[in-house]
């Protein structure tokens, strides 16, 4: 089998991320990798924060913290979270760390001594109520292509496009909020993405056709457009340091490289953190170096960062003129928007991963945000659509067909899975149809068709449902004991089925009803097609137990109370 290689596009630094940035990278990559590895394939899933840039040094500024210090508190507070939304990265790195600083410093020599780097002197914004030039982001303005009033100069946050600090209007200090602001002449380095313009093409080309149409679509564009040459090095007191070795000038002025040169090779330095800790049995070079025909390379990301990731970290590598892994597969989604508006960090609109978690465990928020994934265009999270997804998938048609087979059992049959009699006519149908659907959510799993492979598997639970309520257990026991028993395990049989399947779903929840059972070896990883028709994992005389309610069915009270302190209106 090969392996497989998974990185998220790293979330920034600056505060707890909100649910679209979930269900725009992490929380499909972790999907993604649970279902590889319950398949018996070598997953490696990576992924860091990024804490390079503006947002760093800002959110510090606001903080009173010193830069590192802020960086390592809020690394700390969001792995905190993740852990608790049960994302099983194997390694979640700090794109501050030494391994990311070598690597990329590296990067940059080799592009260099290759003729793709270029050092020029260029007209910056310089500030002096701050005394200092203003890297991009930390001018803001009025965006020239679509008015925004809060766009930064390096990209416009409601239209996407990608702006110089130069092409704001009415620009001002994001430090000071000071319009006193000059333009003056400095030196930075410039990655020539013009000379790599034909080689990336070439690349996206061969790799465009087998990518969902959001990602092919954006890179397309770029390409079409033409590369520009872009300034890789900011007047920054924090990031990858530009080496003195090769450009001391420069290096002696405290340049460092540019947030978006270094992010992206952060999943390689994640990597190598990850192998650090274990030298002797990791080896982060079997991941990333010389091994095209051995590794499958998948990223997951929202739309804003696939520029970054099929057009410009590509032209990085292809200029390194080394053997390093490029992405095969790019996982790219649409918006996650609440109630028609955008959710935003920086405003604070929209429900945070931490509220989240405060208000639900995270399997309510796994599922509803991976069944309402938006991935063919930019999908709304409403209160409304949120509780009657949570009662009627979750409450109901799982938790509910759990509750009513063991709770039912335990009254009639005692504490052991009941025997009853040979599997019949309705037990053979009821498998020819899991396995059928079985195959439907492996299919769309395999594909990382998410809101399919979520209506997959909540028409598994579905098809138990419609066995139960065919076979009337509470009716069958007046006049068949046995042909009620038999339903009764086959019914729990369904239950451990579901437990091993939903598990990249809902994992808390599949480990709840996975240990109903006292199985002496329950080691399965999967279920075949077989297993599914046989219905047999869990034999007669199995103890069980009738786990706490799965999910709590949310009321009206309930959808008041969140309405009320997030708000429900139309952005």
């Amino acid at each position: 089998m090969a392996r497989h290689l998974i990185t998220s596009a790293l979330p920034y630094i600056n505060g707890i991320k909100h649910l679209g940035n979930m269900v725009g990278s992490m929380l499909p990559a972790d999907v993604y990798s649970r279902y590889l590895r319950q398949r018996g394939h070598d997953v490696l899933y990576i992924c860091a924060t990024d804490e390079h840039g503006t947002p760093a040094e800002l959110a510090a500024k606001e903080r009173g913290l010193p830069v590192d210090e802020f960086c390592a508190q809020a690394h700390d507070a969001q792995k905190a979270v993740y852990d608790g939304f049960a994302l099983a990265f194997d390694y979640f790195g700090r794109s501050s760390s030494a391994e990311n600083r070598d690597i990329t410093q590296h990067f940059a020599r080799r592009l260099n001594e290759n003729g793709f780097i270029e050092e020029r002197a260029i007209r910056q914004v310089y500030s002096p109520a701050d005394g200092r030039f203003l890297p991009d982001r930390y001018v803001e303005g009025t965006c020239p292509h679509c008015g925004y009033d809060k766009a930064r100069g390096d990209q416009c946050e409601n239209c996407t496009r990608v702006l110089d600090p130069t092409d704001l209007i009415d620009p001002r200090s994001a430090i000071s909020g000071s319009t006193d602001l000059e333009v003056r002449e400095t030196k930075h380095l410039f990655l020539l993405q013009s000379k790599l313009q034909h080689e990336v093409e070439e690349w996206v080309a061969r790799h465009e056709d087998d990518w969902p149409q959001l990602a092919s679509s954006i890179a397309r564009k770029w390409l079409t457009e033409g590369l520009h040459d872009r300034a890789i090095t900011r007047d920054l007191d924090w990031g990858v340091p530009v080496p003195a070795d090769t450009w001391p000038e420069l290096a002696a002025e405290g340049k460092v490289f540019y947030v978006w040169f270094d992010a992206p090779i952060e999943y390689i330095g994640a990597t190598k953190e990850w192998a650090d800790q274990d030298p002797e049995n990791r080896d982060w070079k079997s991941w990333w170096y010389d091994v095209d025909t051995d590794v499958r390379y998948t990223e997951f990301m929202a739309k804003d960062n696939v520029p970054f990731h099929t057009v410009m970290f590509p032209a990085t590598e292809l200029g390194v003129r080394e053997p390093w892994k490029k992405v095969d597969y790019v996982k790219a989604f649409n918006w996650l928007t609440y109630y028609g508006g955008k959710f935003s960090t920086s405003q604070k609109r929209g429900v945070f991963t931490d509220q989240a978690l405060d208000i639900l465990p995270a399997d309510y928020w796994r599922y509803f945000l991976i069944a309402n994934a938006p991935e063919s265009d930019d999908s709304s999270f409403t209160w409304e659509h949120f509780t009657a997804t949570v009662n009627k998938d979750l409450a109901d048609t799982l938790g509910n067909f759990v509750n009513r087979v063991l709770s039912f059992s335990r009254k009639r049959f005692g504490d052991d899975v009941p025997a009853g009699g040979a599997p019949g006519e309705a037990e053979a149908k009821l498998g020819e149809e899991i396995a059928k659907l079985l195959g439907e959510y492996e299919s769309h799993m395999e594909t990382l068709q998410f809101r399919k492979a979520a209506a997959a598997l909540r028409a598994l639970w579905s098809a138990g449902n419609s066995y139960l309520e065919e076979k009337a257990p509470w009716l069958e026991i007046k006049t068949d004991k046995d042909g009620a028993a038999l339903t009764l395990r086959t019914a729990m049989n369904l239950i451990h089925l579901y437990a091993v399947v939903s598990e990249p779903f809902i994992p808390a929840t599949s480990a709840a009803m996975r240990g109903a059972f006292a199985l002496t070896d329950d080691t399965a990883t999967w279920v075949t097609a077989d297993e599914a028709k046989s219905l047999a994992a869990v034999p007669a005389g199995t103890p069980f137990t009738v786990p706490p309610v799965l999910f709590a069915k949310l009321t009206e009270e309930d959808l008041a109370t969140y309405k009320e302190r997030f708000g429900g209106e139309e952005g």
